[in-house]
């Protein structure tokens, strides 16, 4: 009762599950981003598409039993995708099982005209994805027309997809064929799907920015999350040789040989420029 008048009590939605408390939301989100508007030398060659891999579940069941609404963050997937697309290229959206994505609306900048023009634009894909095991199979195994694969972040990365075996061939493949691997905060989640069918992890020895697990640790106490992260994600990948390059959930972005991190929401603006700039000078 008392974390509820003080606002720091998450707040209980229709279906039974938890998004972040009034104070939560005040300090962790914002109406609007730092998106910066660059002007890049667009791409023109043919390698144009980026398969990016989305969640299609909502909720998080926490060490308490309460279900935490989550899903992909508005931010962390759409700055990437302004920047990407304004350097001239364009997303293949899927998801484990063609089901619709799901976004943490709760997160989205309302009044941020970029970031709603750019929903817009892919919101019919959002809401009919194609399988992610349809491109694995077909399209993305044998076509030159990929330059990367894109996981964006928000807990729900952490949903099924470091369990999927078509993230892990998707990745595998991607690395293979010199493709980039572009993923921030809990996306690099999806990294772990490279250890399936006890496969060695692809990512061992690689820098990268990651959401630290002390900080997930720490959120209950405002309210972020309804209880304790059923698994952590940064000490997980450290265990299989990761280094893991941020310790606190700030704008980190790293770049290491094809693989493109960021730490947090807070990375989403540079992680998008710098993948952009990157993909345009390898690519051009």
């Amino acid at each position: 009762m008392i974390k509820k008048l003080l606002g720091l009590a998450p707040q209980q939605e229709a279906d039974g599950s938890y998004s972040p408390s009034k104070v939560a939301l005040k300090l962790a989100t914002s109406d609007k981003t730092d998106f910066d508007n660059v002007s890049y030398r667009k791409y023109r060659g043919k390698q144009s598409k980026i398969l990016a891999i989305f969640t299609e579940r909502k909720n998080m069941t926490m060490q308490n039993g309460k279900k935490f609404s989550t899903g992909n963050h508005p931010v962390e997937a759409l700055l990437p995708m302004l920047h990407l697309r304004n350097a001239g290229f364009d997303f293949e959206i899927v998801t484990p099982n063609g089901k619709p994505v799901v976004f943490e609306m709760w997160a989205f900048p309302e009044k941020d005209e970029h970031v709603k023009a750019i929903y817009r634009h892919y919101k019919a894909k959002f809401d009919k994805p194609g399988k992610l095991r349809d491109y694995v199979d077909a399209t993305f195994a044998e076509s030159g027309n990929y330059a990367a694969v894109f996981v964006p972040g928000g807990h729900g990365a952490m949903l099924g997809i470091p369990e999927d075996k078509n993230v892990g061939k998707a990745l595998r493949q991607a690395h293979a064929n010199d493709l980039f691997t572009v993923t921030l905060c809990h996306g690099p989640g999806s990294l772990l799907a490279t250890t399936l069918d006890n496969q060695p992890f692809l990512y061992k020895g690689y820098k990268m920015a990651v959401f630290p697990d002390s900080v997930d640790k720490k959120t209950p106490m405002i309210g972020y999350l309804p209880g304790q992260m059923p698994v952590g994600l940064s000490e997980r990948l450290k265990a299989l040789g990761a280094e893991v390059v941020n310790s606190k959930s700030d704008d980190t972005v790293c770049l290491d040989r094809k693989l493109i991190t960021g730490a947090s929401p807070l990375a989403s603006d540079k992680l998008g420029k710098l993948a952009a700039e990157t993909l345009l000078k390898e690519l051009n």
